[in-house]
């Protein structure tokens, strides 16, 4: 269920998904419809990032769930709508840090010096 609210000088857009609370504050200048699609885009992705999400992804994910936002959202500026776009993008995201986690940033010449 996807609701809109008037505030002053601001609007409100949320969507209610199982025990999830998802809202949205932007200016009045802002198109609601293109709110409320960037609403339906976020929770989409969510959903494919954790399959079927859940608080406790919420929770124990957050960094995740920051770079969906980061890669939907810069400056203020919708950059991206498309949630497979979005997804591709954080899986680069998480193979880099994963990759980068693996490299030792010790040459192999000293790490086998002090291996012995």
């Amino acid at each position: 269920m996807i609701s809109v609210f008037s505030l002053q000088g601001s609007k409100l857009v949320y969507n209610h998904l199982a025990t999830l609370y998802f809202v949205f504050v932007f200016d009045s200048s802002e198109n609601e419809l293109a709110m409320l699609d960037l609403v339906q885009v976020f929770v989409e992705t969510l959903n494919k990032c954790f399959k079927n999400v859940c608080e406790l992804d919420i929770v124990f994910n957050f960094n995740k769930l920051h770079t969906v936002l980061d890669e939907m959202i810069l400056g203020g500026q919708v950059i991206e709508t498309s949630s497979e776009e979005i997804m591709r993008s954080v899986e680069e995201i998480a193979r880099l840090e994963k990759q980068s986690s693996t490299t030792s940033l010790i040459p192999k010449s000293i790490s086998q010096h002090f291996s012995r």
